[in-house]
């Protein structure tokens, strides 16, 4: 029996962003896309935590988004556990469905402010009929202790918590279905230092004692290194590089995964010369031909502005690049 629990291939979202009607009749323009995603393919195993990286703008929150049925793919597949993921076939998702939760990155706006903390974290229970009477609110209990809280915070209101609370209480509610599979998007991204410490390692303890598996959205290389076993780093909708996360930081294959790693502060102070990340990411509505991050690339060849590179395999995982390719030359120099 395969390990994978979640295999996403050739991934793409594709938004309208045109015009109105008469204002394209007007000024003779034609409709505008903005392409999200675009063929993104990659597998997470079961238990592990796979991390998704890039700069704002680069497509991973689309990506949770379509994973747990929020936003409609334009193309490709996802697949659970081997089943196909349909968000449109009803009863046949459905049971499917209680497998797999997420976590938002706004703790505050992701809870109702008129319910109370009992009835957020039920809520799941309630819907998918997993437990009824006096067993819900010994349940809801059971979780608020869980996430560090008390049973007697199920009477209180969203407000009456500071952030990393509510954030627990978040991760209570994606719990309370039981489910195997969680989508973490940037969910300490809107929270103190020290508070973001006490949620990661809340996470690894609950994934730990319960076998989860999670997707972690983020752009912090920090939060990344500490939690994940694989990541994904993507640029403008594509994947660049998938590597097992501690050959990531040590030997980069991606000269934009060079560039994100040369933008973490030196707590060291090892000397070592780094390139700073210039210039933007490129219009997605009108993307530059070729290799998209050419025209922020330091190695920039001939074949990057024409041609768009292929993903290789690499020592520990693959790594879309032409420096990879007989045409280009991969560059020397390791990060520390």
């Amino acid at each position: 029996m395969s390990d994978v629990l979640l295999s996403v291939q050739g991934l793409t979202r594709r938004f309208d962003v045109s015009k109105p009607w008469l204002n394209r009749v007007i000024e003779r323009e034609d409709r505008q896309y903005l392409t999200a995603t675009a063929d993104v393919s990659f597998d997470i195993r079961k238990g592990e935590t796979f991390a998704l990286v890039g700069e704002s703008g680069s497509g991973k929150s689309t990506i949770a988004k379509m994973i747990v049925g929020l936003l409609e793919p334009s193309a490709g597949e996802i697949r659970f556990d081997g089943k196909v993921m349909d968000f449109a076939s009803g009863a046949a998702m459905r049971a499917l469905r209680r497998r797999f939760q997420m976590i938002f990155q706004d703790p505050f706006a992701s809870l109702n402010p008129r319910w109370r903390v009992g009835d957020i974290i039920a809520e799941p229970i309630h819907t998918f009929g997993l437990l009824k009477g006096a067993e819900v609110t010994r349940e809801v209990g059971r979780l608020l202790d869980l996430v560090g809280l008390s049973a007697a915070d199920a009477e209180k209101f969203p407000h009456e918590f500071s952030g990393g609370q509510r954030q627990r209480i978040a991760i209570a509610r994606a719990l309370s279905s039981r489910p195997e599979f969680i989508v973490c998007d940037e969910p300490t991204s809107a929270l103190d230092v020290s508070v973001q410490a006490q949620i990661l390692n809340l996470m690894r303890d609950l994934q730990d004692e319960f076998g989860l598996t999670y997707l972690l959205i983020s752009h912090d290389l920090s939060v990344v290194r500490h939690m994940s076993t694989r990541i994904g780093v993507l640029y403008l909708g594509r994947l660049v590089e998938i590597s097992d996360a501690k050959r990531l930081f040590i030997d980069p294959q991606h000269p934009y995964t060079r560039l994100l790693l040369d933008a973490v502060p030196d707590l060291a102070l090892s000397g070592r010369r780094r390139t700073p990340v210039t210039g933007e990411i490129p219009n997605p509505i009108a993307p530059p031909p070729g290799c998209a991050f050419h025209p922020r690339c330091p190695h920039v060849m001939d074949i990057c502005r024409k041609q768009r590179p292929d993903a290789i395999p690499t020592a520990s995982g693959q790594a879309a690049c032409h420096l990879l390719t007989p045409e280009g030359q991969k560059p020397r120099e390791t990060t520390a």
